[in-house]
Parts: structure tokens; C-alpha cells; sequence
């Protein structure tokens, strides 16, 4: 059992107790639904396909933590100019847990 979310502008293939690190959430920690479930599948031959949405449709899921990505080294260098420059980055992500796919309002095994 999986479904396709849509969390932050990006689509997650998510199964239930998966955690998995998403863009930087408005929240730092506590329980947040997501109602864009894309695509709900049973097992190979049942799968519901929304438009662009399944109606009724939602995953619960837990913040647990707010962390920062792998850094990124940017360099830049202009040849016989005696010019370099390095810059780094880390991207803010939100580490979550995905507790519950419901459909409809009922629990789906």
C-alpha cells in the first residue's frame, strides 16, 4: 500500500511509518495532514487515479525535526585574473513521519 503526495510543490511516493525529508514546513514539530494525494494504490491491480486529486483523500504525518541538507561547495574562478571565490550552501528540510493514508474518511489496509 502507497500513495503519490503532494508536499510543498513536489510529488513523494510514501507508505505508512516511511520518514522522509522534505522542503522547510511552515511548522517545526506536530502532526500535519496532506489532503493532494495523487495516486492511492491497494496493491498492483487496484490503484485510484485522481483528477488532478483523489476527493476525500488525505496522509497524516508527524514533523519531527527541522534539518539542513548536505552542503553544496559553489566555486568561481576567472582564469589570469587572480579571482576565486567559494560560497557554501545547506538547504533547510523538515524530517517527517508518515503515520496514516486514509481515503474517504475510512482507514485503508
Amino acid at each position: 500500500m502507497y500513495a503519490i503526495v503532494e508536499i510543498a510543490g513536489k510529488q513523494y511516493k510514501v507508505k505508512q511509518n516511511d520518514k522522509i525529508e522534505v522542503d522547510s514546513l511552515k511548522k517545526d514539530s506536530g502532526k500535519i495532514s496532506f489532503d493532494k494525494v495523487l495516486l492511492y494504490a491497494k496493491d498492483d491491480k487496484n490503484v485510484d487515479i485522481g483528477h488532478p486529486y483523489i476527493d476525500g483523500a488525505h496522509v497524516d504525518a508527524e514533523i519531527l525535526k527541522a534539518v539542513r541538507g548536505e552542503k553544496i561547495r559553489v566555486f568561481k574562478m576567472k582564469s589570469k585574473k587572480r579571482y576565486s571565490r567559494t560560497k557554501g550552501f545547506k538547504k533547510d528540510l523538515s524530517l517527517i513521519e508518515i503515520k496514516d493514508i486514509t481515503l474517504d474518511g475510512k482507514k485503508k489496509d
